[in-house]
């Protein structure tokens, strides 16, 4: 016979629940302290805001407490209508400082041209510390303001620091030259904070381009320093392997193009690396890179005068060709020679591209008529783009010479 025990007062529904973790919501009046507190404690909001406000008359201790919960609560994770970056705040904070200081402002110059001294200069500083303070939380805090503004943040930023000059200028003409020293020192702060947050932006920038220049001028001397350390070690001992191995070995190939990666990662970002437009002196490395990887060949490539951008296409795909058939059937040593003229008087800009392999060479009239690389893909098609291509086939090796004119303005 079995029996069971009453549950107890611990096994109601509530037990083992547990507390929702303290994490300010993304849509919210001001900051969602309040709200987090009062969710994670149980508590109603209103109990929580009014605790706020109780304990700010204890020295500001209220306050300093909610900041200490604003800087330190982490946001929820996005869900919903919430933004999946930022906060979307229901009170546009901006303009509610920006309101009060507007009116301590006013109140100051009232002040001052009653003769209450120790009040325009109490006001006078509230008022600079509210535009101050809404300037600011609109230009760095407001990711996403909760209502439209009926001012862009530039005119916004202007017209506080207009006003604060403004209020400046009203007082400094309600007082006398022997007036009170407060508040021409208040004047003076009021002019100075207004010209600030007009000028803040453009000091702002000019710091900013100041750091990104210092920052990339740190960077290139690190990657110079760590270029020059690499070419003194790694990048000699790839080359003397490349050397001792010979081009057609595998641990050659291997070589090359661990040096040709090392490289590439060392120069990617550097300036100067990056072209507007390709030319075709860099389309034929990639050319030779992919065929020493596959082939047993390594492509030595020179160039002569200006690059040459925008090439016709006809050009990169028959020395594609000539390059291919050099790895397949020649292999080693393959140079790869690019010069180019500028035009000058009647004639017009030229390209010659020169593919040469130290392989045993073959005979053109030779090859049987169903060999159609070097007939079609090489002189057939240089022909019908308007240039023209030349195979010197020796015993000692073969050179295909391709040739076409460029019109001036690609070049």
């Amino acid at each position: 016979m079995s029996s069971s025990a009453p549950a107890g007062p611990s096994a109601g529904p509530s037990a083992g629940a547990r507390r929702p973790p303290l994490a300010r919501p993304r849509s919210c009046w001001v900051s969602g302290v309040s709200v987090a507190l009062a969710d994670h404690l149980g508590w109603p909001v209103a109990a929580v805001r009014w605790a706020f406000v109780g304990a700010s008359f204890l020295g500001g201790a209220g306050l300093l407490l909610y900041l200490w919960f604003w800087a330190l609560t982490p946001l929820r994770p996005p869900s919903g209508s919430d933004p999946a970056d930022g906060v979307r705040r229901r009170v546009n904070v901006p303009w509610v400082l920006a309101g009060a200081g507007a009116a301590s402002g006013v109140a100051a110059v009232v002040l001052a041209a009653g003769g209450a001294t120790a009040a325009g200069f109490g006001t006078l500083a509230a008022a600079v510390a509210l535009l101050v303070l809404a300037v600011a939380w609109d230009t760095l805090a407001d990711e996403e303001p909760a209502s439209s503004a009926p001012l862009s943040p530039t005119v916004f930023r202007i017209a506080c620091g207009a006003f604060l000059v403004v209020v400046a200028l009203a007082i400094a003409f309600t007082q006398n030259v022997g007036g009170s020293g407060m508040l021409w020192l208040g004047i003076l702060v009021a002019t100075f904070a207004g010209a600030a947050v007009l000028l803040a932006p453009w000091a702002v920038r000019l710091w900013r381009e100041l750091i990104s220049e210092r920052t990339a001028r740190i960077k290139e001397e690190q990657r110079a320093e760590m270029a020059a350390h690499l070419h003194d070690s790694v990048l000699q001992t790839l080359a003397l392997i490349q050397n001792r191995a010979g081009a057609s070995s595998e641990v050659g190939r291997i070589a090359r193009a661990q040096e040709r990666e090392l490289r590439e990662w060392l120069f990617a970002d550097a300036p100067g690396s990056a072209r507007e437009e390709r030319d075709i002196a860099a389309e034929l490395r990639e050319v030779a890179a992919a065929l020493e990887v596959d082939h047993a060949v390594h492509f030595d490539i020179v160039t002569v005068g200006e690059p040459v951008r925008d090439a016709p296409s006809e050009l990169g795909a028959a020395a594609r060709e000539a390059m291919l058939n050099a790895a397949r059937h020649a292999g080693g040593e393959v140079s790869v020679y690019i010069e180019s003229a500028p035009a000058s008087g009647q004639a017009p800009a030229r390209v010659d591209v020169f593919v040469r392999d130290r392989g045993p060479g073959f005979d053109l009239n030779a090859l049987p008529e169903g060999r159609l690389g070097v007939r079609e893909s090489i002189i057939g098609r240089m022909r019908r783009a308007g240039g023209q291509a030349v195979v010197n086939a020796r015993a000692t090796g073969t050179e295909i010479q391709l040739t076409i004119d460029i019109p001036s303005e690609t070049t």
